[in-house]
């Protein structure tokens, strides 16, 4: 695919210029492929993600839902992007494929660890590190002050009692909770998340994923999930976002974001 290099954009730029009032990411053909047999390519002819949006990347297994996630989370390099702009709460758009074009793997990182935040499906915590010192981690890489984030918090997902605690002294669904809080404590522009209830009893996924939901929309941040169980976040409001597959040549499978319901 032929890419044109953009200029980079003022830092005055206006949301029109970013391509409308509040949008967060704007992808234009961006395309990511997986050699090998039978081989894989994910496509988004467009893509629109507004500032406080909760979108829903659903689908099943292997569609290409944690291909997008890592695209947009700035650790996955596309091959191709007529355009990829992400517009932080700092008011300076990001053209993210021409960052990746030119090697500034620093100024991504950055933009990824100030803005982004991610919840594993695993959660991720680091076992040596107490419950309170993993959800004060970004902070702490920042160097953001201790003003309270983390106790704030946890206790809006109920394991404030937790944070003296390592991570194998906890329930799988009270260490997600604490996944959670530690992709919120910096206040992130945008948390992503894959699958992020996979683990979880029915019950406890949707008493966790109404927290999450409720925890993000207080704090006006971007909500996307990868998730292959509609219903539930169907029921919160969520924005979907599917994937039709179609088999190529060679048996390779060919995935595309489809439609924007």
């Amino acid at each position: 695919m032929a890419e044109k290099e953009q200029q980079p954009r003022s830092p005055a730029a206006t949301d029109s210029e970013s391509g409308g009032s509040g949008e967060v990411f704007r992808l234009v053909e961006v395309v990511k492929r997986w050699d090998g047999a039978p081989g894989f390519e994910l496509t988004v002819p467009r893509l629109s993600i507004r500032r406080g949006e909760k979108i829903a990347l659903v689908g099943y297994s292997g569609c290409g839902k944690s291909t997008l996630l890592d695209l947009l989370a700035m650790i996955l390099e596309p091959d191709g992007a007529a355009e990829f702009v992400f517009q932080g709460s700092d008011g300076q758009p990001l053209d993210v494929g021409a960052a990746w074009r030119r090697g500034d793997i620093d100024g991504l990182a950055r933009a990824r660890m100030r803005r982004i935040g991610y919840v594993l499906q695993t959660g991720g915590l680091l076992p040596f590190l107490r419950i309170g010192d993993n959800i004060a981690l970004s902070r702490r890489g920042l160097g953001l002050p201790d003003d309270g984030a983390v106790e704030s918090a946890a206790e809006k997902l109920g394991i404030a009692r937790h944070l003296k605690k390592y991570p194998g002294q906890l329930s799988v669904g009270e260490r997600q909770r604490a996944a959670i809080a530690r992709a919120m404590a910096h206040r992130p522009a945008v948390v992503i998340a894959d699958e992020p209830t996979a683990s979880l009893d029915p019950i406890n996924a949707g008493e966790i994923m109404g927290l999450f939901t409720g925890l993000a929309e207080e704090k006006g941040v971007t909500l996307i999930v990868a998730t292959h169980e509609w219903d539930r976040v169907e029921a919160l409001d969520f924005r979907a976002v599917r994937f039709e597959l179609t088999q190529g040549t060679g048996g390779a499978v060919r995935a595309e974001v489809r439609g924007e319901e």
